[in-house]
């Protein structure tokens, strides 16, 4: 388990209850440390790599994206971002192109990417529902629920930091 240090604890009590424990809190840091693996990892049978499957993942909304656009999309520095593009359009799975008046060059997934991107989320989809099938229906609604009921907190409690 990852213990938090002695000075982290809950300042403020939520508005359903006493302010989590500290033990609670690092169980939670734990699960959402495990989820977080999920991310990088490579299944068997995929064929891309983690980062050029998390740029076609950000890139399967059909919009494309300058450099810059896909560092904010990803939380990651535009530096790394520029290589990990530059290694997927090597591999055949994006391509560069210009766009008329624009600054900089767009980036899209090439057939090639768009396949192996369908082929992994197959597999990546397949584990996902049997995980989801253990857990059963009841329980796979309350998380995916909960998930986004805890994504849409956190992402107000962001904003709320970034505002006072």
């Amino acid at each position: 388990m990852v213990a938090l240090p002695p000075f982290v604890t809950m300042t403020t009590e939520p508005a359903a209850g006493p302010p989590l424990r500290t033990d609670d809190l690092a169980a939670l840091g734990d699960e959402l440390v495990r989820l977080q693996h999920r991310r990088t990892t490579v299944y068997e049978g995929t064929v891309l790599e983690a980062s050029a499957w998390r740029i076609l993942r950000v890139l399967a909304d059909g919009e494309p994206r300058s450099l810059r656009m896909l560092a904010g999309d990803l939380d990651l520095e535009q530096s790394t971002v520029n290589r990990q593009v530059n290694a997927a359009i090597t591999a055949g799975y994006l391509e560069r192109f210009e766009v008329p008046g624009a600054a900089s060059r767009l980036v899209r997934p090439s057939a090639r990417g768009r396949e192996a991107y369908e082929h992994d989320g197959r597999i990546r989809a397949s584990l996902i529902q049997t995980a989801l099938d253990e857990i059963g229906p009841e329980r796979s609604a309350g998380l995916i629920a909960d998930l986004r009921a805890f994504n849409d907190a956190w992402d107000r409690a962001i904003a709320a930091r970034a505002e006072g």
